[in-house]
């Protein structure tokens, strides 16, 4: 993300998720103007997502949990919600690995409070497991999604980019 952007854009496309049945994608497919140069890559591959090892050796979080949120959306769950918390946050989980971007908010939750209830290491392990080809296609889906835009650029411009 670039320094100092704007929370707002991402709080109001919250709310929305929050309050449909629409599938949660992300703000980056559609060309989020906070992400820096090359952002969707490395937020589909999960390289961003390597300062957050800090947090698990710390024990601060774990490999599988939850995403954590931010406290604005934290301050909008419903009271049964907020039971994905009933867990440390995790870098991977139960929604991450079926289907993530293309669940709604409310399976989202329904994932999360699964994984809380039903929390073991061989769930822990499956869904590590799962995580490496889910990772994998993302990142194939970001790259030809850029290989279009790009093809749909006229030729004399392609230099440019």
């Amino acid at each position: 993300m670039t320094l100092g952007s704007s929370t707002a854009v991402h709080q109001g496309y919250f709310k929305q998720l929050m309050e449909s049945d629409e599938p949660m994608t992300k703000m980056d497919i559609m060309g989020d103007p906070r992400l820096i140069r090359l952002g969707s890559i490395l937020r589909a591959s999960g390289l961003d997502e390597l300062p957050q090892l800090w947090n698990i050796v710390r024990g601060e979080m774990s490999l599988v949990g939850p995403r954590p949120c931010t406290p604005f959306e934290y301050s909008n769950y419903h009271p049964w919600q907020k039971k994905r918390f009933n867990t440390v946050p995790g870098l991977t989980g139960l929604w991450q690995v079926n289907g993530k971007n293309k669940t709604t908010f409310k399976k989202m939750i329904e994932l999360d409070i699964a994984y809380v209830e039903n929390k073991s290491m061989w769930l822990d392990i499956r869904i590590i497991l799962k995580t490496v080809p889910v990772v994998l296609i993302q990142v194939k889906e970001i790259v030809q999604r850029r290989l279009k835009r790009l093809r749909n650029v006229p030729a004399q411009y392609r230099g440019a980019q």
